[in-house]
């Protein structure tokens, strides 16, 4: 019979300092909560300080530690202060978590908007967002684990990353770069500096969240569009996911659970991406 502290040592973040960008999101103030109440300290970066403050005011009432930041990932050096404030405040940096990402209208093809008409300022935001807001704080954050000689990536990537969806031609390219980038770190860091740091992804089905919910539902009654309606038909699962969803693949390729993996993305999408509609 496995014993008990075995498996809570294979799964220990205690006293680790998680920093997720876009922790003011749906899907990322799940993860920081989540961490927090696994012991971690955690820094909550988001564009958004109010965003973010609200996470941590719900981490500190159940007695977690965690830090609001202001910071714009596009931004490398709001990103260096953002990462000055956390060492300063918890001495290090053990796991990163990129999360900040989305989509817009107006990089969304549509019955008002065809793809030849899709402005390239708003398919370079959407780009932008995802990959750069992806790659630049690696960089960052990166060069600190390299310094300390260990830590954990954890990059959001997409269904879009396997099977680019129709509509969403900006999103798509940067979940599929999110993803090879993935790989590339994950090698690179391997190879360069050291094989105690790890760079995975997570692979989201579909969860409603405040970046798709106009493609998803009807604004007049809540009800699925029939887009929405499609997603559902072709997840054997037959539901969206829920933030609570991704936290037992995250919790995984956070700890020393995963020790010895590294450059995967893994899909937690209830079936979707296996799914051929047959």
């Amino acid at each position: 019979m496995m014993n008990e502290n075995y498996l809570c040592r294979l799964f220990e973040l205690q006293a680790k300092t998680a920093v997720l960008t876009g922790g003011g999101g749906v899907l990322c103030s799940a993860m920081s909560k989540a961490l927090a109440k696994a012991g971690a300290k955690v820094a909550v970066l988001d564009i958004s300080l109010d965003a973010a403050q609200k996470v941590v005011a719900d981490i500190q009432a159940e007695d977690g530690e965690a830090l609001a930041v202001q910071c714009d990932v596009l931004n490398k050096n709001s990103i260096e202060t953002a990462a000055q404030t956390i060492l300063a405040k918890f001495g290090r940096v053990d796991i990163l978590v990129n999360g900040a990402g989305g989509n817009k209208k107006e990089a969304t093809t549509s019955p008002y908007l065809s793809f030849f008409d899709l402005p390239p300022d708003a398919v370079q935001w959407v780009f932008n967002l995802n990959f750069l807001g992806t790659l630049l704080p690696s960089q960052v954050f990166g060069k600190i684990m390299v310094e300390q000689g260990a830590g954990v990536i954890l990059n959001i990537s997409s269904m879009n990353a396997f099977q680019p969806l129709t509509r969403v031609p900006a999103y798509s390219a940067a979940k599929a770069a999110v993803s090879n980038f993935t790989q590339w770190l994950a090698v690179h860091m391997a190879q360069e500096y050291s094989a105690d740091i790890r760079v995975n992804a997570l692979a989201p089905g579909f969860f409603l969240t405040e970046q798709n919910r106009f493609l998803l539902t009807n604004r007049e009654d809540g009800g699925l569009t029939e887009r929405g309606q499609k997603i559902i038909d072709n997840t054997p699962q037959g539901k969206f996911g829920s933030p609570e969803d991704l936290l037992g693949a995250m919790f995984w390729l956070l700890s020393p659970a995963s020790q010895f993996v590294t450059g995967i993305v893994v899909p937690v999408d209830g079936g979707f991406s296996a799914f051929s509609g047959v």
